[in-house]
């Protein structure tokens, strides 16, 4: 089976659509979402339907849990409170239920993949993981992780390997997973990458080869950035489009 993973679309429609796309000559079996439906972008009602009919699962992140009233996003910096509370604002009745319901992680038994949205030892933290120190905690957890933790929030794209006692940070690049060691990769962002690399990140794992891919595609930035200044949002959100960070 051939899993196509996305994450942190945050209301961009068009690199959602350009993802989709693209996954179409993948071969994939069934799609898969990691959080941040919303947030940041100017289309969060196009994005929430598009993913609510895609993909099997979708996990609760940071930006979908505070605009459904999950979470104090109080702390957050002004231009960020000011997206979410458009978007709370903007989104139907139906789409802001099911953001309600998402969950904060989900094991995929049979493909032995977890998937969440940031670390999975803190999970309704959000807690981030840009580097082996951050995973480094998962060794706490290690008997409890499946092969393989997908994540997102963080906008890169990470790989580390497990053993019982060590991480190693390896190169963001296909590869092979191997046997007695255990992963933490991180996928990218959809709708707003932050590694200097402005097209739409997202991810293809064959469960039988343990196989994982990279992608990127390019999308049309433009159409985007005038949706976001279109909501009255931060122009700040615009300009990170164009540069992906």
């Amino acid at each position: 089976m051939r899993l196509g993973i996305f994450s942190d679309v945050h209301a961009n429609y068009e690199a959602l659509s350009a993802v989709l796309e693209a996954f179409k000559s993948e071969s994939i079996d069934e799609y898969h979402c990691l959080g941040d439906v919303v947030g940041y972008g100017g289309s969060p009602n196009e994005c929430v339907n598009i993913v609510r009919e895609v993909a099997r699962n979708t996990i609760l992140g940071n930006h979908d849990a505070a605009v459904a009233g999950r979470m104090d996003y109080s702390y957050y910096y002004e231009a960020a409170r000011h997206a979410l509370d458009v978007h709370a604002d903007l989104l139907t009745a139906a789409n802001t239920e099911w953001l309600t319901l998402l969950p904060y992680s989900h094991r995929l038994e049979d493909a032995d993949v977890d998937l969440c949205h940031g670390s999975p030892v803190r999970l309704e933290e959000f807690d981030y993981i840009f580097a082996p120190e951050q995973a480094r905690e998962c060794l706490a957890i290690y008997d409890r992780m499946a092969q393989l933790t997908l994540i997102g929030h963080s906008h890169l794209c990470k790989v580390f390997a497990l053993t019982r006692h060590s991480v190693e940070e390896l190169p963001a690049e296909d590869f092979t997973l191997e046997a007695g060691k255990k992963y933490i990769i991180s996928v990218g962002s959809v709708g707003q990458p932050r590694d200097y690399d402005n097209r739409a990140s997202f991810v293809a794992f064959d469960t039988v080869a343990r196989r994982f891919e990279f992608k990127r595609v390019e999308y049309d930035i433009e159409a985007a950035a005038a949706k976001v200044l279109a909501a009255k949002l931060e122009q700040n959100f615009a300009n990170r489009l164009r540069i992906g960070v």
